[in-house]
């Protein structure tokens, strides 16, 4: 490894002033990710920015509003063990919990996994299903991005030079709300999915009056599987309805075929984990499960 120069900020205006310093600067939080890359001289920054000793970047509570704010520098493990966030936002909780192992959930970030903007992320569908906001700062101040937007391609975020992700916000979710995150992966850890999909209901008076369903690996970025979604709202959740809104959610998904799928599994992989996690998103939202002919 070639040697740099490190920053320990101790401000988030600190690790922006670091950022602007010039020459290819890195920013490391819990290392999973960029570290393995310097040692494999795949990246080799001149200078890098430690962001361990922030204490705004390790936020982990909800407001007066109800709104969930994770900062950027806030490991899986505490996300996925968090009462916080286990009460009202479960699907990002499960979504850290298959990041990785326990070793490396105690280490990666929720910001770092958000700022890889790998398109297999855990995280990021959950967060797209929520309706997540990413707080930035920069040069210019701080301006918010809602989550579905800050994805731009693989590795390619919406940030600007000398910005830094500083938190998500979660919004509150209305009573009558659950969702939950499934993937599939060859293996039980240690893996990225071959398919990831997030889905999120709001239910009152039995009727879906918000639908939101993300779908990671099969595109460039996460993308929200839309035509599904408007087959769900103002409707009463069946389970013919939920068999439908999962054969439309392919037709958000290009997925390309690579030595861990095909193509054509992974747009059956879509079908099934949206069938799945509406099923339960359903359950949670309503504490019942759904009938053929209406819920029950």
């Amino acid at each position: 490894m070639r040697r740099f120069e490190l920053a320990l900020p101790s401000t988030v205006e600190d690790c922006v002033a670091a950022l602007q310093r010039g020459g290819d600067v890195k920013v490391v939080a819990g290392g999973t990710d960029l570290l393995p890359q310097m040692k494999n001289g795949l990246v080799k920054p001149a200078s890098v920015v430690d962001l361990s000793g922030v204490p705004a970047l390790k936020i982990l509570e909800t407001d007066s509003n109800g709104a969930l704010h994770i900062g950027a520098a806030v490991s899986a493990r505490a996300v996925e063990l968090a009462d916080v966030v286990r009460a009202g936002f479960l699907a990002v909780s499960e979504g850290a919990g298959v990041i990785g192992s326990y070793q490396v959930r105690n280490l990666a970030t929720v910001g770092g996994n958000v700022c890889n903007a790998a398109p297999s992320a855990d995280v990021s569908p959950p967060l797209v299903a929520l309706d997540a906001i990413a707080v930035v700062a920069g040069p210019n101040g701080r301006r918010e991005i809602p989550i579905s937007d800050f994805f731009l391609g693989v590795r390619r975020t919406a940030l600007q030079s000398g910005e830094l992700l500083v938190e998500i916000v979660v919004p509150a979710q209305p009573a009558g709300s659950g969702g939950t995150y499934l993937r599939h992966t060859p293996r039980r850890e240690l893996d990225i999915a071959v398919v990831g999909v997030a889905s999120q209901l709001t239910i009152v008076d039995g009727v879906c009056t918000k639908a939101r369903i993300a779908l990671g690996a099969v595109a460039p970025v996460i993308v929200r599987a839309t035509d599904a979604e408007a087959v769900l709202e103002g409707k009463a959740i069946t389970t013919d309805l939920i068999a439908e809104a999962a054969a439309l959610a392919v037709n958000a998904a290009t997925p390309i075929s690579d030595q861990r799928g095909s193509a054509e599994y992974r747009l059956h992989l879509v079908k099934v984990l949206t069938r799945r996690t509406l099923q339960t998103a359903f359950e949670r939202a309503t504490g019942r499960s759904s009938s053929r002919n209406g819920a029950h």
